[in-house]
């Protein structure tokens, strides 16, 4: 990590449940747990306002005190947003220590875009604008960027800087970003639709004197 993880003060909760975590976020503070190897789980709170300042800056990891004197280091380990996903309700954390192999989802700060994007029927796609990294807790990078504009039509996890001692989980060669083509698809569709329209429609007509010959 580039700076030191930000200090945020909690308040042990002695009580549960969704009326008292809902009274809990009318106060601007936000219900959370700490997990921690070995122990229960203890739940606390946190301010609203604070938190999000942190997560939005991309801080992973964070210390948590309680007023004891010895912050606990932890790892954002889970969102959990209203039914709308619009806003932020619960927070799971868990206890790590610096040294510790941990596996997270970092979003990418991608930006430019392939000159190849700007040609006739070019889409640029974002399959991956996030992926997952390896790495110990003090090794986690504030951010990882991606500049497009230096690629010619893909971009793969292979491609990334990574910082050292920090590893993306998945296979090299898949895609962050690509570039489509879809001009010759839709010509194709094109000339399907004008060679419609230039066939000669098929007439069906009565059985001719066939059956005259009957009658008659």
């Amino acid at each position: 990590m580039a700076h030191e993880a930000p200090i945020v003060k909690v308040e042990l909760r002695d009580r549960l449940g969704t009326r008292y975590a809902r009274r809990l976020r009318n106060s601007g503070r936000l219900p959370a747990t700490i997990y921690s190897k070995g122990t229960d789980p203890i739940s606390v709170s946190v301010d609203e306002r604070e938190v999000l300042v942190h997560l939005h800056a991309g801080n992973h990891i964070i210390e948590l005190d309680n007023g004891d004197g010895t912050p606990a280091t932890v790892l954002v380990k889970d969102l959990q947003f209203g039914y709308l996903g619009d806003n932020l309700i619960h927070v799971d954390f868990a206890r790590v220590n610096m040294n510790q192999v941990v596996t997270i989802n970092m979003t990418l700060e991608i930006s430019g875009q392939p000159a190849s994007a700007s040609a006739a029927g070019a889409i640029l796609e974002i399959p991956r604008p996030e992926i997952e990294i390896v790495c110990m807790v003090k090794d986690i990078p504030d951010s990882i960027k991606v500049d497009l504009s230096k690629v010619e039509d893909i971009f793969t996890i292979g491609d990334l800087d990574l910082p050292a001692g920090v590893k993306a989980s998945l296979d090299p060669e898949r895609h962050i970003a690509h570039v489509t083509i879809v001009q010759e698809a839709v010509e194709e569709v094109d000339g399907i639709a004008e060679g419609a329209e230039d066939a000669a429609p098929e007439v069906i007509t009565d059985t001719p004197d066939a059956s005259k010959g009957d009658s008659e």
